[in-house]
């Protein structure tokens, strides 16, 4: 087969928990479910709005880690948006129209 092979596209899951989380993000989102047990246990959640106010932590944290196609998850797609809009960004033409500063030899 002339010393060519295929590296399978999803090689790298196994280097995650349960095949798609990081530690910080079980951490995350372990954070977000404890808050909103404390809160739910602190709160008088007999209420409908106290009991919304009480999940919305485990909420935000279990949709910032949920896994979302070509990026690892919500969080990372919010992280490379902050980096791309905050940040200066320098684009070099390199078209079929560019001729890298020499002029044209004749």
């Amino acid at each position: 087969m002339d010393n060519s092979y295929l590296i399978p596209a999803n090689s790298k899951k196994s280097m995650l928990k349960f095949g798609a989380f990081t530690t910080s993000d079980l951490v995350i989102f372990g954070c977000g479910v404890g808050l909103s047990f404390l809160l739910m246990m602190a709160l008088p959640v007999q209420n409908f709005a106290m009991a919304i106010i009480a999940i919305i932590p485990g909420l935000i944290c279990g949709f910032l880690v949920i896994p979302v196609p070509n990026y690892h998850n919500v969080r990372t797609v919010i992280r490379n948006a902050w980096i791309f809009y905050t940040t200066r960004q320098k684009y070099i033409w390199k078209g079929w129209c560019a001729n890298n500063g020499e002029r044209d030899k004749k």
